[in-house]
């Protein structure tokens, strides 16, 4: 069975888009919101700035975000990887104990 759509009209730097979400229509638009506020963020540092310049900006900014936190979750994962083997080995010297 497919996923219900809905039609969601956002404004991003007053631009009007209407988009087809598949998922919660108000996840969109706070995800509209956000993208609108970092590029209208970046055009007030960056004085007159277009909108496209402003969009490849904000792109750059998400794209260090999103590579700093799959950063994170890799080391993460290290982690927790490391934790498992080590209680692998406590439960096995746990068990031969008895």
């Amino acid at each position: 069975m497919a996923n219900p759509t809905a039609a969601v009209r956002v404004t991003i730097f007053n631009q009007h888009y209407s988009l087809v979400a598949t998922e919660d229509p108000g996840r969109i638009e706070e995800l509209a919101h956000k993208v609108d506020e970092l590029m209208s963020a970046i055009a007030s540092r960056g004085g007159s700035i277009d909108a496209t310049r402003a969009a490849v900006l904000a792109c750059l900014h998400l794209a260090d975000q999103v590579e700093v936190l799959e950063l994170r979750l890799s080391e993460l994962k290290g982690k927790v990887e490391d934790k498992a083997k080590a209680f692998s080995v406590l439960l096995d010297e746990v068990i031969a104990g008895h």
